[in-house]
């Protein structure tokens, strides 16, 4: 794969990255995103594709990302397609660090070495050509304004970002309210961005931890405030602290 189109998880963070502050919005469900996006940068290059909700590998030759090619390796010694929704909610221990210091090595980021109540290092990423960041922001832009249905990674990146909860990192207030909500409707143009979307935000919610149940027999209703799966896909909850990888830039 060459290198002079962005990835999906590099378009991603940049999105999440806000360039006041130098941090990224929503950091926990973002690492989840980024895992989804790999997922679905791979299927753009023909190296996996979706089989009912799991994810099984069809041509397991290196893209030629590093990064990339380690999501493809294991996926490959799963040896039998795996549910999206397990690949995403599994260890991802580093992932957005991993990309913020690709970002840095490529001189789209610089960071920023700093102090958290004066004793606390921390280290925030400064875009250093926001151009770029606008380019992506336009294509969901052009996307939520138009109505046109917009190209698969267009669409899936739209997804991915409903998923993860910048939706009100990019559409905020009152005023963005049907902006947000025209967001998550781009989720149907990809079905692969759409698979993993949901994947994302089923681990948000804690449907991965949950058992498979039989369909109710006929007749049965289900116990009052009981809430089929489907209805914790609309918005993005929080996520378990303790299932998501350790936050690196804040």
């Amino acid at each position: 794969m060459g290198r002079s189109r962005r990835t999906l998880p590099e378009e991603l963070l940049l999105l999440a990255l806000d360039p006041a502050t130098g941090t990224t919005a929503q950091p926990q469900s973002l690492d989840l995103g980024l895992a989804g996006a790999q997922l679905v940068e791979l299927a753009l290059a023909g190296r996996i594709a979706p089989d009912g909700d799991r994810i099984a590998v069809v041509v397991p030759r290196p893209t030629g990302d590093p990064t990339l090619d380690c999501a493809l390796e294991l996926l490959r010694r799963r040896g039998a397609p795996v549910r999206a929704v397990h690949w995403i909610g599994g260890p991802r221990l580093g992932l957005r660090q991993t990309y913020l210091s690709h970002l840095e090595r490529c001189g789209m980021v610089h960071a920023v070495a700093g102090q958290m109540c004066g004793v606390l290092p921390t280290t925030r990423y400064q875009a250093t050509d926001n151009a770029i960041s606008r380019e992506i922001r336009a294509r969901l832009d052009s996307a939520i304004r138009t109505g046109v249905p917009p190209d698969p990674r267009t669409a899936a990146l739209a997804a991915l970002a409903h998923a993860v909860g910048l939706g009100k990192h990019l559409y905020p207030g009152n005023e963005g309210r049907s902006s947000r909500s025209r967001l998550r409707d781009l989720i149907r143009h990809d079905p692969m961005g759409g698979l993993v979307a949901h994947a994302v935000m089923d681990v948000q919610n804690g449907v991965a931890a949950q058992p498979r149940r039989s369909p109710a027999p006929a007749g049965r209703q289900a116990a009052p405030g009981a809430r089929p799966a489907e209805a914790a896909r609309g918005v993005p909850a929080q996520p378990h602290h303790g299932t998501m990888a350790r936050a690196v830039a804040h």
